[in-house]
């Protein structure tokens, strides 16, 4: 995604394609390797398909991604007690209250709205992203890595940050949900200032000075930034210079082979700080690769 992004940006015709006929076998030999419609990671690579459609115009990918958006919201019959209790306040029935999910479900209903011009898309992530922020949103605008492990991990912290940025993008100026949205993203982002470090990074556990700096959760806030500013929902002055201290350092961390270092892998949740001091790091992680993407197509 972030690489069709990029290659839109820049009207790379050639990348375009690359990443065209990357997908292709998915209608094909590699039919069976779709992602099931049945788990919020697994529901979100319905907008990739969204986006290809954007490029191409070729109904095969919309028809693919609608599929993937809209069954987040048709609750299946094996469906367990906790997934009927959402939907039937309105939710998806894949609601779980983990930070990640403000990226995973709001990315494929908002590419379905872009998509659609169907509201009803736009209204679902925005209720997602208000019951998770009501939810789950600290005092000070960050979020524990889950509510029962009180640690403000980088890249989930990110998943908001990015999420929010996303849909206030798209959310019309009246619409019921904005406001909330924006006040989430305004104190979060006012609190990431605060914790940035000197030579523009962002730490692995955000608030604590001795761990190390990650990349991804960096570039995940540092994408918040520049959105924000484009926007004109953040003031310039103070913070673009944030934004121009950690894109020069970003850069320190990719390696001659072009892969982002310093990337914490998949991380689970877990009730315990050394836990997240000692994760592995990998250079060329997509969990990496793909913020930095996205970063340099917004500073474009």
């Amino acid at each position: 995604s972030g690489a069709l992004e990029y290659a839109e940006k820049t009207n790379d015709r050639k990348l375009i394609q690359l990443l065209v006929d990357r997908f292709e076998p998915f209608f094909g030999i590699e039919k069976p390797l779709l992602p099931p419609k049945n788990h919020v990671d697994y529901n979100m690579f319905g907008g990739l398909a969204l986006q290809l459609y954007l490029i191409t115009g070729e109904d095969k990918y919309k028809k693919m991604g609608l599929e993937y958006a809209d069954s987040q919201w048709e609750i299946p019959g094996n469906a367990t007690p906790g997934e009927k209790y959402w939907a039937e306040k309105g939710y998806s029935w894949q609601t779980r209250l983990w930070i990640d999910d403000m990226f995973m479900i709001t990315f494929v209903q908002t590419q379905a709205y872009k998509v659609t011009n169907d509201m009803k898309y736009l209204d679902r992530a925005a209720s997602e992203m208000v019951l998770y922020l009501n939810t789950i949103q600290r005092e000070d605008g960050l979020f524990y890595h889950a509510p029962d492990v009180p640690y403000y991990w980088g890249r989930g912290d990110g998943w908001m940050a990015v999420g929010m940025a996303n849909i206030l993008q798209y959310l019309p100026e009246h619409h019921k949900d904005r406001a909330r949205i924006m006040e989430g993203y305004h104190t979060m982002m006012k609190s990431l200032l605060k914790y940035q470090r000197p030579d523009g990074m962002w730490n692995q556990l955000i608030n604590e000075p001795d761990c190390w700096a990650e990349t991804s959760g960096t570039a995940m806030f540092t994408y918040a930034f520049i959105v924000g500013i484009r926007q004109g929902w953040l003031d310039a002055e103070k913070y673009g210079p944030a934004v121009q201290k950690a894109w020069p350092e970003m850069v320190k961390y990719i390696d001659e082979r072009n892969n982002v270092t310093e990337v914490c892998i998949g991380t689970g949740k877990k009730n315990d700080k050394q836990y997240y001091y000692d994760r592995p790091r990998l250079a060329g992680d997509f969990h990496g690769q793909a913020p930095y993407l996205w970063c340099a197509t917004a500073l474009m």
